[in-house]
């Protein structure tokens, strides 16, 4: 089964135009679990512009099915992972001012790096994901360097798709399958929707889990939250 993790970085960003606590971040995570979700993931930027550091806090004494913190695996998001404990820290190589992530690691060029930071990780308790782009050669650096999972950046399939899911699918498939034979889990994230994920888990049957936040509350606010979880997760059966 493959789990929905939903990503609550965009109610964080409403509550904070206002200021306030409306929407409550913790409330709506508490809903998102009550509704079916899977899994919990924020990320936490450093000038906290949607999910802050009290969120993380607070919501490790909250998330009652799986917590995926993800991040640059700086200082302060290792103090982070040290504190909350998360169930997956999943690193990305954004810059500090990035609006969103647009590219996976260089697990070759950052192999040394990435190794020391799963071993300290796992330390606390944590599986580590490395988001990576679809390429063998960047599944198999993390495979090498101790990864228990990859997430996939999946922004180039939901481009692509539109052309050509065909085509767009293809190296998602090569990917996973490297992975799965190196006895790693598959996981996938970044412009998925209730449009392109139906195929990508039929052409990936062994995903392990998705993390979506974007489309997903875009679309709660046609169809609403617990109907929109519901439809994502029917994709994914």
């Amino acid at each position: 089964m493959t789990k929905l993790s939903v990503n609550i970085n965009k109610i964080a960003t409403l509550r904070n135009a206002r200021g306030g606590n409306n929407p409550d971040v913790i409330k709506t995570t508490i809903d998102c679990e009550r509704f079916g979700a899977q899994g919990i993931t924020v990320h936490p930027r450093p000038d906290e512009r949607h999910i802050r550091y009290s969120d993380v806090v607070q919501l490790k004494g909250v998330v009652t099915t799986e917590f995926n913190i993800e991040g640059y695996p700086d200082q302060r998001y290792l103090k982070i992972i040290a504190e909350a404990k998360p169930d997956q820290a999943t690193l990305v190589p954004d810059a500090p001012d990035a609006i969103t992530s647009n590219a996976g690691w260089d697990t070759i060029k950052n192999a040394s790096l990435l190794r020391d930071l799963c071993q300290e990780i796992k330390s606390h308790g944590a599986r580590v994901s490395i988001f990576v782009d679809p390429s063998p050669r960047m599944v198999e650096g993390a495979i090498a360097i101790g990864a228990d999972r990859i997430e996939l950046y999946t922004e180039p399939y939901a481009s692509e798709f539109l052309v050509s899911k065909e085509v767009a699918v293809k190296p998602y498939i090569e990917s996973a399958r490297i992975a799965k034979e190196g006895g790693i889990g598959i996981n996938a994230g970044h412009d998925l929707d209730l449009h392109n994920l139906k195929f990508l888990k039929q052409n990936i049957p062994y995903l392990d889990e998705v993390s979506i936040g974007h489309a997903l509350i875009c679309d709660a606010l046609y169809f609403g939250l617990e109907n929109t979880i519901q439809l994502y997760l029917k994709q994914l059966k």
